[in-house]
């Protein structure tokens, strides 16, 4: 097998930078930084919107929140997936420039997918 077929079955193969499944009750430790501006167990608004049911939902989509202009223009189209969620969550002012979300973002990998496993489901979470 030539050496470029054996890396491309390679790059296949290993995972890629793909959130590993994440702890919800850990989630939910991670998630009190969070939980000044945003609750994910009710469908309350805060300083920033309710992230109760944000996996799956379109981007930008609370009726009763007032989203900053460049999050509507991001949102246009966009769901938060696991995906979506992780890249924003990282670095929320370099993905949407004009947030209003004033957090710089998650640092620790392992956080990140924690708290993207309890906003899948925060009952697991045990908040």
């Amino acid at each position: 097998m030539k050496t470029s077929s054996m890396l491309v079955l390679l790059a296949i193969a290993l995972p890629g930078p793909a959130l590993a499944a994440g702890d919800p009750v850990a989630g939910a430790k991670a998630f009190k930084v969070c939980s000044a501006c945003h609750i994910a167990t009710e469908a309350k608004n805060k300083v920033g919107p309710t992230l109760q049911g944000i996996v799956g939902r379109p981007v930008a989509s609370v009726a009763d929140y007032k989203y900053s202009p460049a999050m509507t223009a991001f949102g246009a189209g966009k769901v938060w997936d696991e995906a979506l969620l992780g890249e924003y969550l990282k670095a929320p002012k370099t993905v949407v420039k004009g947030t209003k979300m004033a957090y710089a973002g998650v640092k620790k990998d392992d956080d990140l997918a924690n708290i993207i496993a309890y906003l899948k489901d925060p009952a697991a979470g045990g908040q």
